[in-house]
């Protein structure tokens, strides 16, 4: 069973969404189009471990943090409980994330491997959330098109088992105040800046590894 023992420590003692179906919607921007949307959704003078327009606990923005020996480089670590995001690095490093998770009942942990990355997504929600609550998601049953108020916001990184699409994504978000918190409806949420710089250091065939929250896991896990 994995555990947060099991692959990382705090970072005091060496370290701690919507699910989506196939886009239907049709239309790409172009690299123009997508370079001005990351300058929209990034702060001027961004500097990733300071930069805090949204409110978030200090602790939640990004860090590099040492690593548990052993972990694999490339690799990524979800820990549900603490809602950090770790991505390995050479050298015993990590650099570390907040993110947000599923609401309860929806967080899938795993063992995933990244089958894809997209950068500025279409989103479609699964028949599954529109069941669940119509009205919020059917209005976008033939899909979202890409864009800063999209669900996935600009990056996108797809979860597989084997060759097979789980709908699971860690993807921006256009709700950067939920981050912290169990809000999703199954993926694991970043604010977009961060998830930017993830995907750059991300390729595709490494495995990310989602970890079961402690006891039901904390609806706000802010402190």
């Amino acid at each position: 069973m994995l555990t947060r023992r099991h692959f990382i420590a705090t970072a005091s003692a060496l370290l701690s969404t919507a699910a989506t179906g196939p886009a239907l919607a049709s239309s790409w921007p172009t690299d123009a189009q997508k370079a001005a949307w990351d300058a929209q959704v990034t702060p001027p003078g961004y500097d990733p471990a300071a930069t805090n327009p949204w409110g978030l606990h200090p602790r939640l923005l990004p860090q590099r943090v040492a690593a548990r020996p052993g972990l694999v480089p490339g690799d990524i670590h979800v820990d549900a409980t603490a809602r950090y995001l770790y991505h390995i690095e050479e050298g015993g490093t990590a650099m570390r994330y907040g993110v947000a998770i599923g609401r309860d009942g929806l967080y899938e942990p795993g063992t995933y491997r990244i089958g894809r990355k997209v950068r500025w997504p279409h989103w479609t929600p699964t028949q599954d959330m529109i069941r669940r609550e119509p009205e919020a998601y059917a209005q976008y049953e033939d899909g979202m098109e890409p864009g800063p108020e999209n669900a996935l916001g600009s990056r996108a990184l797809y979860l597989f088992e084997g060759g097979r699409d789980t709908y699971l994504r860690i993807h921006g978000t256009p709700s950067p105040g939920s981050i912290g918190s169990r809000a999703s409806s199954g993926c694991v949420r970043m604010v977009m800046p961060h998830i930017n710089d993830l995907y750059d250091r991300v390729e595709t065939g490494v495995t990310a590894f989602l970890y079961k929250p402690a006891g039901d896991g904390p609806s706000v896990a802010h402190s």
